[in-house]
């Protein structure tokens, strides 16, 4: 009996030590797990510089990354929805306001076809404050929030939006000659654009219509842009297209705004937006939009 006592007590101390072990390891272990996840501390000296050159290094990935490889960095397409929604508001708004007046802020000398896409594109980035709106003259009112990616003076390619020869982007060729702030109509469909249809029903406001002319030597690319419904008069139609006939030494052309129902039947077949023209080349996207 008493030997029994004996071993009741020993068992005990030796419960309580073993109990006692595995609390302290318990509390170690978490203690060196949470220090693990915390970010180590930056050390005295360097801490601007690594800093900044981490800043560097992902800025640098940014812009050279092209994910979908169609030659237009990632960083200077609009990735959500309501970006490109404003963007195609302000677009197809600036394009067809040139229609009604001629914008003192489009160059005389650019005013064709693809000078209008250019003209439209490049003011649809910028910031539209009251500024924007008194150079761009009487007319015009706030149609949508502004592009949140990136504005046009601080985008990633600047004013040179423009792509001119094929391939995926590469990192240095925002600066190299690549990209520039001209586009004749055939470098918007070649570089800039991505074929969508020559159907009609899958295209948006801000879809491009492309036609080939072989026979006209020096510009056989013609472009326009499809508005949908009007922006700045209360026609019912939504299948509004506006485009400029180029320009000749002799003539200055003009800003056209005519529905695709009423282009369909032009008097020059060659001019009919209809997939049995083999001169119409279909509608287009932008990339910054795909």
């Amino acid at each position: 009996m008493f030997a029994l006592l004996k071993k009741r007590h020993l068992i005990f101390p030796l419960l309580f030590c073993f109990a006692l072990l595995l609390l302290i390891s318990y509390f170690t272990l978490g203690r060196n797990r949470k220090g693990a996840l915390l970010p180590k501390p930056i050390q005295a000296g360097q801490s601007l510089a690594t800093s900044d050159a981490s800043l560097t290094r992902a800025a640098k990935h940014s812009i050279s990354v092209d994910a979908d490889t169609d030659g237009i960095p990632d960083a200077a397409e609009l990735q959500s929805f309501m970006d490109r929604e404003n963007f195609r508001q302000w677009f197809t708004l600036i394009a067809e306001g040139q229609f009604y007046q001629l914008s003192d802020q489009w160059n005389a000398e650019q005013r064709d076809c693809a000078g209008l896409v250019r003209f439209a594109w490049r003011e649809a980035l910028r910031r539209h404050d009251r500024a924007w709106f008194q150079k761009m003259g009487a007319g015009y009112s706030a149609i949508a929030p502004d592009v949140a990616r990136y504005s046009l003076e601080q985008g990633p390619l600047g004013e040179k939006l423009f792509r001119t020869s094929f391939g995926s982007y590469k990192e240095g060729e925002s600066g190299n000659g690549t990209f520039s702030e001209f586009a004749d109509a055939r470098t918007l469909k070649n570089f800039n654009t991505k074929f969508i249809s020559r159907d009609r029903r899958h295209i948006q406001p801000g879809d491009l219509l492309f036609f080939y002319q072989p026979w006209v030597q020096k510009y056989p690319y013609h472009v326009m842009i499809f508005l949908g419904p009007a922006k700045l008069s209360n026609e019912q139609m939504n299948d509004w297209v506006v485009y400029h006939t180029g320009a000749s030494p002799t003539d200055n052309g003009m800003v056209k705004k005519v529905s695709l129902s009423v282009l369909d039947h032009h008097p020059n077949k060659r001019w009919r937006p209809v997939e049995s023209n083999s001169n119409f080349l279909g509608y287009y996207r932008l990339k910054i939009l795909d």
